[in-house]
């Protein structure tokens, strides 16, 4: 069983891979060393979107930063992280893969779109 500080340290590091921009931004550092703007062309974000998600990375020790002149580059952590993420992705994959048409219909009621079937929502 996992002490209460790493399960603490874990979560926390789950928290801020719950955010889809955070995730292509560490897959886009996956790929190697980038700026800010060329992050946030990749993501389809601002600029400032993407200093604000790096700045929460690189607090919980997820990415690192190298400056050269006026610029920063930015790097995955190290190995753990990239392991995380892939990871990460293929459940992704394999868990829409496996839930089928059930998966299209939880995305469909998280996107706002009415269900499918005739029958109503479940309240919750």
């Amino acid at each position: 069983m996992p002490h209460d500080d790493q399960a603490q340290l874990a979560a926390e590091t789950f928290r801020m891979l719950a955010d889809p921009t955070r995730i292509k931004l560490l897959w886009a550092l996956m790929q190697g060393e980038s700026s800010v703007t060329c992050l946030a062309e990749l993501a389809g974000v601002t600029p400032t979107s993407v200093s604000q998600h790096l700045a929460k990375l690189r607090l919980a020790g997820l990415v690192r930063g190298r400056r050269e002149g006026t610029f920063i580059y930015y790097t995955a952590a190290n190995t753990h992280v990239h392991t995380l993420l892939a990871e990460a992705m293929s459940h992704a994959e394999h868990a829409d893969s496996d839930l089928g048409s059930e998966g299209m219909h939880r995305h469909a009621l998280r996107a706002g779109a009415p269900p499918t079937s005739g029958a109503a929502p479940s309240p919750r």
